[in-house]
């Protein structure tokens, strides 16, 4: 099922069924599931869905930037933005932004990948001097508790991305500020029942 329009952003050229690029090899791609979503919380339940997927994407190796419910075209949707560890690299990241559009037995991702190429980790360097390593790290405010994956620091932070236009994590953030103002969702796909978090057993 074909569930949002206007995914194609300008700049991006097809690469592929459902896939784009850029210029900067940022990659964009749609994808739908036609099975009931896997999300561990209820698009309602904000806290229980940012912990919870703050210690999964942990456990990937990786770090929750950020996790928020904003609404794609007419329906609620999950944007989030994390990091991961580049493989077969000794050091560089790359960082994905996507919505999620949960229904009741289906969902819809657009997805944006932007990969750290050449010299790494200077946009870290320049935060971490301006201000101090005693303010640097932070504990997670999702899930305080959470072990292991890449650290939570402020230079992930959006106020950073106007001194840093062309990184990675701005050009996500500037591709999904994008899409929420193209993208619409198909009749078809909004007429579908709501997602509903299935309640647990204890």
């Amino acid at each position: 099922m074909r569930a949002l329009l206007g995914v194609e952003l300008p700049g991006y050229r097809p690469v592929a069924d459902d896939t784009w690029a850029n210029d900067r090899d940022d990659v964009m791609s749609l994808h739908f599931f036609a099975l009931p979503p896997d999300l561990p919380a209820g698009l309602d339940d904000g806290p229980a869905l940012r912990n919870a997927l703050t210690h999964h994407t942990a456990r990937a190796g990786g770090g929750l930037i950020e996790a928020s419910v904003k609404k794609l075209g007419e329906l609620p949707a999950l944007r989030q933005i994390l990091k991961l560890p580049l493989p077969d690299r000794p050091s560089g990241q790359a960082f994905i932004g996507s919505f999620t559009v949960p229904r009741a037995g289906c969902s819809t991702v657009v997805k944006i990948q932007a990969l750290e190429q050449g010299m790494t980790g200077m946009r870290e360097a320049v935060v971490l001097a301006k201000v101090g390593p005693q303010d640097y790290f932070r504990t997670h405010p999702y899930a305080p508790d959470v072990q292991g994956g890449l650290p939570f620091h402020v230079a992930d932070h959006a106020q950073w991305d106007a001194e840093f236009p062309d990184h990675p994590l701005t050009r996500v953030r500037r591709a999904l500020d994008a899409l929420a103002q193209a993208v619409s969702v198909t009749p078809d796909f909004a007429a579908l029942p709501p997602f509903a978090c299935p309640v647990a057993r204890g």
